[in-house]
């Protein structure tokens, strides 16, 4: 077998593995949420100092920043590890499937990529390393857009239902029936995921317990907010209408400034588009009006050379431009 074929298909192997990783959001957040704590304890320094007088006061305070640390990176961690689980993923992406069935299904799809391939007569290292990427990329990938894209509607339409839980709240209702209004009156995902809640409560799971199973369903972090409000109230009292309220009005505005970053960042990623779908839809349309202008391309080995540093060089590029467009809130 030519080492050129091989060094060639081990670097596409990297890029097409290194595209699906940054695609599928792993690692995305967790250098922020690092100087994000950073950022809160170097902001406490200062109230520390302040309480260092009285007696107790700096203990608690370095107890809780502790406490918020290691509750920070327990969620890092099981976001890491959620990445790459299947059964996390299908629940994300609301789908009722056996982990067993959607694993048999991604081995079908890799050995009718790996079969395509050889068909086409490949190399059959580089046909095995296709029937990988489609088998255990593509399927995981694929459930990964469909999660992202029910955690975008439930983030969508969480504002209006803390506006239910506020008004029913002040009107007198208690907060179970708040969330039962919710179950019944909200679109889907919301509906679905505040029955299953209640139906938790139900059963004598806690608030927070019930709150926990939801958030590893649905990682939105408006659901993490709402969580974060009723565990303070729950412990250290107060008007639980007041406080969701202010969530509301934080919701709404996180979803306006998301808007507002989307429109200004329409054309940056229009381009970025454009950029990357040229050099193969040119060599596509080259193929097409002459076929033989591209042939030494693909029989010399100087050509597989130069094609495997396009691609390379291409699929870096076009990482960088994924990350300096897309933002995250």
């Amino acid at each position: 077998m030519d080492p050129l074929l091989i060094i060639i298909a081990g670097l596409g192997f990297v890029a097409v593995a290194g595209m699906g990783l940054v695609f599928a959001g792993v690692g995305s957040s967790a250098s922020k949420t690092a100087k994000r704590v950073q950022a809160v304890a170097q902001k406490g320094k200062g109230q520390r100092q302040n309480l260092a007088a009285r007696p107790g006061a700096s203990a608690d305070v370095a107890a809780r920043r502790k406490q918020l640390q290691r509750t920070l990176q327990e969620h890092e961690k099981k976001r890491r590890a959620a990445a790459f689980d299947a059964a996390t993923k299908l629940r994300q992406a609301g789908l009722a499937l056996d982990v067993k069935v959607f694993w048999m299904i991604s081995a079908g799809i890799g050995l009718v990529a790996a079969a395509i391939a050889l068909a086409l007569r490949t190399q059959p290292l580089v046909a095995l390393m296709i029937g990988f990427v489609a088998g255990a990329g593509v399927p995981l990938w694929f459930i990964g857009v469909l999660a992202k894209r029910r955690s975008a509607k439930f983030a969508m339409a969480f504002a209006d239902a803390v506006d239910i839980i506020v008004r029913g709240l002040r009107s007198g209702l208690p907060l179970h029936d708040c969330l039962k209004v919710i179950g019944k009156e909200c679109p889907e995902p919301l509906s679905s995921e505040f029955r299953r809640l209640v139906e938790s409560l139900s059963m004598g799971q806690t608030l927070d317990q019930g709150l926990e199973k939801m958030h590893e369903r649905m990682p939105a972090p408006e659901l993490r907010f709402f969580a974060i409000v009723l565990s303070i109230q729950q412990k250290t009292g107060g008007n639980l209408g007041e406080a969701l309220g202010n969530l509301s009005t934080v919701l709404r505005s996180r979803r306006m400034m998301r808007e507002k970053i989307k429109a200004l960042s329409s054309e940056a990623v229009s381009s970025a588009g454009v950029i990357g779908c040229l050099p193969p839809g040119v060599g596509a349309l080259l193929s097409v009006v002459n076929p033989h202008y591209l042939q030494p391309m693909f029989a010399d080995p100087r050509g597989h050379l130069m094609l495997g540093a396009g691609a390379t060089i291409m699929s870096f590029g076009i990482l960088v431009m994924r990350k300096m467009i897309n933002f995250k809130f």
